[in-house]
C-alpha cells in the first residue's frame, strides 16, 4: 500500500513538473517572439560582385546569431553591366545606398557595404569591423508594435525623436526570408549563392513626429502575398535624405 502511494505521488510530481516546464518554455518563447530589434544592418550586395559572397554569408550568420539585430539584404543593380543581371536587385536599393552616401558626404558607394542603423558604413565582408560597428550603436528611442489582419496592416509607434529631428519616416518592408541563386555569368559564374532577409520592397506608410501614434494601411496595397517576413523601420529623414534608424520591429508570417 505504501509503495503504491509513493508511486502515485511520484507520478503526480512528474505531471506537475512537465506542466511547469511547458509553462516556462511557452513564456520564454512568447518573450522572444515579442522582442524588438535594437539594431539594423543593411547589406548592399550584388550577384555580379566577386567580393560579395563572404558578406552574404556573414549576413546569414548575423540573422541566425543576433536576436536583437534586424539584418536586411539590399541587392543593387549597378554592376549588371558586367555580364550578369542581378535577379534580386532593385534600382530603389541602389538609390537608397547613394542617398546614404550623399547624406554622409563621403560618396562611398560600393559592394559589399553594410550600413549600421542608417549611419556608419563598413566593408560587409570584414566581420570584426562589422561587429565593432554594431557594438557602437546608440539605443533606439522608438518602439513599434506591428499587427496584420485580413484587411489592415497596423503599426503602433511610441517614443521620442532624437536631438533636433522634427520627423521620422515610418517604412514598411517586405522581406523574402531566403532564396538561392545559380549565377550563370559574370564574376561569380558557376556559383550558387544563398541570400537571406532579402528586401523586396520598402515603402513609406507615414510620418511620425514623436509620442504615441498608430499608422494603418490596407493590406491589399502592400503586396504582401508570397512573402514570409515583414518589418517596420522608423528612420529620421529630411531634405538631405535617410538618416538614423531609431526603431524597428519584424514579424514572421505566411501570406
Amino acid at each position: 500500500m505504501v509503495g503504491a502511494q509513493r508511486r502515485r505521488a511520484a507520478n503526480a510530481f512528474r505531471k506537475i513538473f512537465i506542466v511547469l516546464a511547458g509553462i516556462v518554455t511557452l513564456t520564454a518563447s512568447l518573450s522572444h517572439a515579442g522582442a524588438e530589434p535594437q539594431k539594423v544592418v543593411e547589406l548592399f550586395t550584388s550577384q555580379g560582385c566577386s567580393s560579395c559572397p563572404p558578406a552574404d554569408q556573414l549576413a546569414e550568420r548575423l540573422v541566425g546569431e543576433e536576436s536583437d539585430l534586424l539584418t536586411l539584404v539590399m541587392p543593387v543593380d549597378y554592376w549588371d553591366y558586367l555580364g550578369w543581371k542581378d535577379t534580386l536587385a532593385s534600382p530603389a536599393n541602389s538609390q537608397r545606398q547613394r542617398a546614404y552616401a550623399a547624406r554622409r558626404g563621403d560618396r562611398s558607394v560600393y559592394t559589399p557595404q553594410m550600413v549600421i542603423n542608417g549611419n556608419e558604413h563598413v566593408v560587409g565582408s570584414r566581420e570584426r569591423d562589422v561587429r565593432a560597428a554594431l557594438a557602437r550603436t546608440d539605443p533606439f528611442t522608438a518602439t513599434v508594435d506591428l499587427k496584420i489582419s485580413n484587411m489592415v496592416v497596423q503599426a503602433k509607434v511610441d517614443g521620442t525623436l532624437p536631438g533636433n529631428a522634427a520627423m521620422a519616416t515610418v517604412y514598411f518592408v517586405r522581406i523574402e526570408d531566403e532564396t538561392a541563386v545559380d549565377i550563370g555569368r559574370g564574376e561569380n559564374a558557376g556559383r550558387k549563392i544563398r541570400y537571406v532577409n532579402v528586401v523586396r520592397n520598402l515603402q513609406p506608410i507615414g510620418m511620425w513626429s514623436g509620442g504615441a501614434e498608430t499608422f494603418r494601411m490596407p493590406k491589399s496595397k502592400l503586396m504582401l502575398k508570397g512573402d514570409a517576413r515583414c518589418a517596420i523601420l522608423i528612420q529620421v529623414e529630411d531634405q538631405d535624405g535617410p538618416g538614423t534608424i531609431i526603431g524597428a520591429t519584424v514579424l514572421d508570417w505566411k501570406g
